[in-house]
């Protein structure tokens, strides 16, 4: 008997030695050392009853829309180009002021990432990031990649940049063409896309709406994105 309890014993440690650095036990620890990419998310998920309006680029620059944002108090989330916040900084900086709204990082040229070598999109991403970081006082630790297209090299660079998440979208409020797009039924944790163009104050107005209709209210995305 006690012979078969040390042979058992004997068993039972390298079947634990073989778990541990076997094929297996290697695969977990390699997958352990691996740097964790950004999430990418096209809705927030949350118990609250917030929606998210995010406006991108930045071109077309309308006194009316900041003017709405600003007397109504509404959070947004801004993903402005460089060059655009560099031909006005001081319509950029109102809609800031008072902290209700954080820009995030659109890249420098607006570029297709996917269509970019890892250097590439890390000089898209991390560049706009020094820029704004200059211009605004702090870094953005939100990418919204241009077109919604990324990849896996995106969310390395993005990492290597300093930010925390990809957000893209769940509904495109703008309005592209001659008439606006159907209005969805907003949920909660959606995120709104608009973009600073000549329809931003209709645009901002029916997505207000649409919000008001299911109950939601704005929130700024910096207090629900890990």
């Amino acid at each position: 008997m006690p012979g078969r309890r040390a042979t058992l014993t004997l068993l039972l440690a390298l079947l634990l030695f073989t778990v541990l650095t076997g094929p297996s036990g290697s695969a977990a620890a390699h997958g352990a050392g691996r740097p964790v990419l950004p999430p990418a998310l096209s809705r927030i998920p949350t118990h609250d009853r917030v929606v998210f309006l995010t406006i991108d680029d930045g071109w077309y620059r309308d006194p009316s829309a900041a003017a709405l944002l600003r007397d109504r108090r509404v959070p947004v989330s801004l993903f402005p180009l460089p060059g655009a916040v560099d031909q006005d900084p001081g319509y950029f900086w109102q809609l800031t002021a008072g902290r209700r709204s954080a820009v995030g990082n659109h890249t420098v040229g607006h570029p297709d990432l996917t269509t970019l070598d890892p250097a590439g999109q890390r000089r898209e991403i991390c560049g706009a990031r020094d820029r704004l970081a200059a211009a605004f006082g702090r870094a953005p630790v939100l990418l919204r990649p241009p077109f919604g297209r990324y990849d896996d090299t995106t969310r390395a660079a993005a990492r290597a940049c300093g930010v925390r998440a990809l957000v893209t979208w769940t509904h495109d409020f703008t309005t592209w063409g001659d008439a606006p797009p159907p209005v969805p039924r907003l949920r909660r944790g959606d995120v709104v896309l608009l973009h600073f163009t000549p329809t931003l104050t209709a645009d901002l107005g029916r997505a207000l709406d649409a919000a008001r209709e299911a109950g939601l209210v704005p929130a700024p995305l910096g207090a629900y994105v890990p």
